[in-house]
């Protein structure tokens, strides 16, 4: 399986969650092209599966994870299946309202809004302030969602 692995990061902290999931991607014995999403879509998508990030920023993704996605989908990515991440603050998943949300969900919907086929899993990498770092267990916790997820894609 050919992947791709794009991210948005601000601090660091989702490119270390993007690298951990190229780690896993790259030990399961798959292609594996890694990317920040301001390199833009490659202008060839020969993938069979993508990895989008972005930190989450006052519950949304940030602007260049959103104009990524918006491309993709204008590429003709089609029905391949695209899998979101995101780095969260503590308690975020428990906030309603207004500043109920993540990045991975709220990118979710705009792909799925603009006919793409996102993954049911999206994953969440807690840091422990705004600017990191991330918890000690989350690139272990990336790693293992990773393989459950690339092991769902197989089926």
């Amino acid at each position: 399986m050919k992947v791709l692995v794009a991210y948005h990061s601000l601090y660091g902290n989702t490119k270390q969650v993007a690298e951990a999931i190229a780690d896993q991607v790259k030990s399961e014995g798959h292609e594996l092209k890694l990317q920040s999403v301001m390199e833009g879509v490659p202008e060839i998508l020969d993938f069979d599966a993508m990895f989008v990030g972005s930190p989450t920023r006052i519950a949304k993704a940030t602007g260049p994870a959103k104009r990524f996605v918006k491309k993709v989908a204008k590429s003709g990515w089609g029905s391949k299946p695209i899998v979101f991440f995101d780095t969260i603050m503590p308690g975020v998943l428990e906030q309603k309202g207004w500043w109920g949300g993540t990045a991975s969900v709220k990118l979710g919907e705009l792909a799925r809004d603009r006919g793409l086929s996102p993954h049911a899993s999206v994953m969440h990498s807690t840091v422990t302030d705004l600017k990191g770092p991330l918890e000690k267990d989350a690139v272990d916790k990336a790693k293992a969602a990773v393989h459950e997820i690339l092991a769902s894609l197989k089926k």
